[in-house]
């Protein structure tokens, strides 16, 4: 720890991203711990506050102490935290709630409709839901909305971008993976594109919303997002069946496998998705300050 940064940070002057990843820093490292209390111990205000505190807090144990061993009781412990309960807090929103319920239904009725109806559009039909899934996750994941310490766990070290990038990479890590094996097990439709093909369009959907998000916030992003890429796979379709194309009445399977394959098929689409996810993840990094403080 950067003895200079210690004394910034004492003094207020740190940057707040800065200032945050440093108190991150020290909650696992004794040594900068040290260092940084020194430093705003140094400090004149500072010092005489943490004084105060310090006794206040010291008295309020040691009266508790004594009520517990008058009573013969002794005062409750907590064991620490462990990382995997950390990371699991971290994502809590993300894998569970409305958002997940939906996912696990939209692969329900998919293989339901596939196997116990015969229904040929299931796969074309989950293919055109999946790229726009975890983006809904990542949105009903993160903020006051979702979660009920919301302006508590923002204020955190651990708060703010990391926090949503956390619950953002465990809306993937959970969609991704299951979306992916129920389109492998969905009967195949003439012109569709393999069961993976929809990953890189997810992820670059996922993090176009995470960037837009920094302008307008995640749900209203989340929402402009899938308008989109709805708009952009269904409206087609539609205008072909209501030429005359597909059969008055019955479901555009073959058209929208078409529709979704020239999004998704070839080098061409794959690489436009990857640059759409590139210049995502660039943005995110810019506009960091104002998503820590979405």
């Amino acid at each position: 720890m950067d003895v200079a940064a210690s004394a910034r940070y004492a003094d207020g002057a740190l940057p707040e991203p800065e200032a945050w990843a440093l108190e991150k820093h020290v909650e696992g490292c004794t040594r900068c711990a040290a260092t940084v209390s020194a430093a705003v111990r140094a400090t004149a205000p500072a010092g005489d506050v943490l004084g105060e505190v310090r006794g206040a807090l010291l008295t309020v144990v040691a009266e508790t102490a004594g009520v517990s061993a008058a009573r013969g009781t002794k005062a409750p412990t907590r064991p620490p935290a462990t990382p995997l309960t950390r990371a699991l807090w971290a994502a809590g929103p993300a894998l569970r709630g409305p958002w997940l319920v939906a996912l696990l239904l939209v692969c329900a009725v998919a293989a339901g409709l596939a196997y116990g109806g015969g229904f040929a559009g299931a796969r074309p039909l989950l293919f055109a839901l999946a790229p726009v899934l975890p983006v809904a996750g990542v949105a009903l994941s993160y903020g006051p909305h979702a979660d009920p310490m919301y302006e508590i766990s923002a204020a955190s070290p651990s708060g703010g971008l990391r926090l949503l990038l956390t619950r953002a990479a465990a809306v993937l890590g959970v969609s991704l993976p299951l979306l992916t094996s129920v389109g492998a097990l969905l009967p195949g439709a003439p012109g569709l594109p393999g069961a993976a093909a929809w990953l890189l369009p997810g992820l670059a959907l996922t993090v176009g919303a995470l960037a837009l998000g920094s302008y307008v916030g995640c749900r209203i992003a989340a929402g402009i997002v899938a308008a989109g890429w709805t708009s952009a796979v269904l409206l087609p379709v539609l205008a072909a069946q209501a030429g005359g194309r597909g059969g008055a009445g019955v479901f555009p399977a073959r058209a929208l496998a078409e529709q979704l394959a020239r999004y998704l098929s070839g080098g061409a689409a794959q690489g436009g998705w990857a640059a759409v996810a590139v210049l995502g993840a660039g943005l995110v990094l810019l506009r960091r300050n104002r998503l820590e403080n979405l």
